[in-house]
């Protein structure tokens, strides 16, 4: 992978530094470039610190002051921190607006030169979805922030080790699999390197890209026509069971009104049952990225040899 230095001088400020990704970027970028890595407690701290020794500090990602400490001296920020599901404790409005609110603060007071920030397919501030809405209110604060940011929106990402990659590989290695709606959700993954690559190129360009650009892997299939491509590579071929979207909706308002936590919300699943259909080549053009073959990453993320 390219270094996310771009000749510039200063730190890259990474929040949110303990998910896949961020330790994914922490990993793959070159020794000699310098990252000061963000998170919310010694665990996750600890979590970075077991990938590669950088400069980590626990921050609370919606303060000002604390972020605004955190960047000083850095050349730029990469914006991982985001929630699907709310819950214990922790609100949307929280984990997507108030922190990017913060951030952009933090880097104008700091000096930024541009932010990357990752957000969601089909988000925007007037989104029916409560997580789509606030991801996208979280992107019209960075947009129009004083400090130029990039949104990369994605879809389901496929990574090694990571829960899109290991619930696929259930699916492809079972029996039968009861899908909602029978699977006919349109789905359009893309490889984890990919989204590194567009995030490092999104902070290597010449000149700060100052737009959101909708990402996605090379190919488009309900995720019925996902699990088999995944189970050819066990020499499978699960069973579909239709479940039908209303029961399952039922069943998930039922979890939500009886547990103060529960595994799934309403809101969860239709970000999981939004459809993503998106034209790439705009993006992929202004990145100067090629996407990985489909096939290639569900052999490397999804095949036998990653169970």
């Amino acid at each position: 992978m390219s270094s996310p230095a771009s000749g510039a001088a200063g730190p890259l400020l990474v929040t949110g530094a303990n998910g896949h990704l961020g330790r994914a970027l922490i990993a793959q970028a070159p020794s000699d470039d310098d990252i000061r890595a963000l998170v919310r407690s010694e665990r996750a701290a600890d979590q970075v610190r077991a990938v590669r020794e950088v400069d980590v500090r626990i921050v609370d990602y919606t303060s000002r002051e604390a972020l605004s400490e955190a960047a000083r001296g850095c050349r730029a920020a990469v914006h991982f921190v985001g929630i699907i599901k709310e819950g214990g404790g922790a609100s949307y409005e929280d984990a997507h607006e108030r922190t990017c609110d913060a951030l952009s603060a933090a880097a104008e007071d700091a000096g930024l030169e541009r932010i990357v920030y990752l957000s969601i397919l089909g988000s925007r501030p007037d989104a029916g979805n409560a997580c789509l809405a606030s991801k996208g209110r979280a992107e019209k604060i960075l947009l129009e922030g004083a400090v130029p940011a990039c949104v990369l929106r994605v879809p389901m990402v496929l990574g090694p080790g990571d829960f899109a990659s290991f619930s696929l590989r259930k699916q492809a290695t079972s029996g039968f699999v009861a899908l909602p709606g029978g699977g006919r959700t349109l789905q359009q993954p893309i490889d984890a390197d990919d989204v590194l690559r567009a995030v490092i190129a999104a902070l290597s360009c010449e000149t700060p890209i100052a737009a959101a650009l909708d990402l996605g892997g090379p190919e488009c299939l309900p995720h019925h026509a996902l699990v088999t491509r995944a189970a050819t590579l066990y020499g499978r071929r699960p069973r579909v069971i239709p479940i039908p979207l209303g029961l399952v909706r039922a069943g998930i308002g039922l979890l939500e009104r009886l547990s103060a936590s529960p595994p799934m919300t309403l809101a969860m699943f239709d970000v999981l049952q939004h459809d993503d259909r998106v034209d790439v080549s705009a993006a992929c053009k202004q990145l100067d990225l090629e996407l990985t073959p489909l096939d290639e990453t569900l052999r490397r993320c999804v095949g036998p040899e990653t169970a």
